[in-house]
């Protein structure tokens, strides 16, 4: 395998799964590690980058980073990255079906083939690699990072999310919105909405999955719409999220589409996991295979 340039935060505080990695790595190639702690350092360590391939070692925010950093320089297009899933949730990797065990995620990374990935940007230029969402979701997500802080002290970051998300559920926000995908309007401000995802990944804070059906290679995003409003309907609605068959609901529509577009009442965004708001519209649309990632091969690829 050709050499690589590691990217890695400095406080990222995954330095024994990186080591561990780094072992398995190195025993094929050669590996330059670039320890980062803000934008400056980050767009420096990619400059050097040439044209070796660039590993992520991180979850889903380090991936957006060095991802927005190359599409802000417009450096994105025929790069191939790679990703060691050392995160929290590592919820692009799970689409991806990368290993998140750091030692099997090492041995397929080199045996790894690039595959082009498709990604989501907004009319400002912001980009999102995994999942974009709107509603009762943000406030599990702030809920969520809260108790991901404070368990993570104890190795239990992982259940923030589900923590947040049953607090959120007490009392959900609703939002009137009207949202439109590829020009046809799918719901309007007649009807409050609970939460809206545009997934280019399947799951968020840690595997739950919002949008399962979501492919990063097909061209498209899964635009998932819930309505469920009564305290019944939200229990139902949660259960069968847990279960995966939320998309089969009635007070539920999903559907794919290349640009989506939300406006109306102030609602928070949580865009591979930075919650930022309140807005009142924002378009997003697909930038077919913007760029590369080393993925496993598929057993049909190998047959």
């Amino acid at each position: 395998m050709e050499p690589l340039l590691l990217i890695t935060h400095a406080d990222a505080g995954n330095s024994d799964n990186l080591g561990i990695a780094l072992d398995v790595l190195r025993g094929q190639t050669s590996v330059e590690v670039c320890e980062t702690s803000n934008p400056g350092e980050l767009d420096g360590a990619l400059h050097r980058a040439g044209t070796r391939p660039i590993v992520v070692a991180g979850g889903d925010g380090s991936l957006h980073a060095v991802i927005a950093t190359l599409h802000r320089r417009n450096d994105l297009a025929d790069r191939t990255l790679g990703l060691l899933p050392l995160g929290t949730g590592n919820d692009f990797a799970r689409a991806v079906n990368l290993p998140l065990d750091p030692v099997e995620a090492a041995e397929a990374l080199l045996a790894a083939t690039p595959q082009p990935m498709d990604l989501i940007v907004d009319e400002l230029g912001e980009i999102v690699v995994n999942n974009v969402h709107a509603g009762a979701s943000v406030l599990a997500s702030k809920r969520g990072a809260t108790w991901k802080e404070r368990l993570g002290k104890y190795g239990l970051g992982l259940i923030g999310y589900p923590v947040g998300a049953a607090i959120a559920a007490l009392n959900p926000p609703y939002v009137r919105l009207r949202i439109e995908v590829d020009g046809e309007i799918v719901a309007d401000m007649d009807r409050p909405v609970l939460m809206v995802s545009i997934g280019n990944g399947t799951s968020v804070g840690g595997g739950t999955e919002l949008t399962p059906e979501a492919d990063p290679t097909n061209g498209t995003v899964d635009v998932m719409i819930a309505f469920a409003a009564s305290p019944l309907a939200r229990a139902g609605y949660a259960l069968d999220l847990a279960l995966r068959r939320h998309p089969e609901r009635d007070d539920v529509t999903y559907l794919r589409g290349s640009r989506v577009s939300l406006s109306g009442e102030d609602f928070w965004l949580s865009a591979d996991g930075e919650i930022s708001g309140p807005e009142r519209r924002r378009t997003w649309h697909v930038e077919p295979a913007a760029y590369s990632l080393l993925v496993p091969r598929s057993p049909a690829a190998d047959a």
